[in-house]
């Protein structure tokens, strides 16, 4: 295993459709501007309530990524 440092920055994503599909379109996003994205946590899961109903997803995660060299 090599001696990595990583960052680590927080996001939120949200999504309609699920958990999980918050999550990917927050990595997804991401993935446009960061580099060598590695892991992610999820921080928090929150919904939005739109008449006594789930309308939308939020997730917060963190995600790490190296550092280039």
């Amino acid at each position: 295993m090599s001696d990595h440092v990583y960052k680590k920055l927080e996001l939120v994503g949200s999504s309609p459709e699920s958990i999980e599909a918050a999550v990917q379109n927050a990595l997804s996003r991401a993935g446009k501007t960061i580099r060598n994205t590695r892991w992610f946590e999820v921080v928090e899961t929150r919904g939005y309530i739109e008449n006594n109903k789930i309308d939308h997803w939020q997730v917060t995660i963190k995600v790490g990524f190296t550092l280039d060299s």
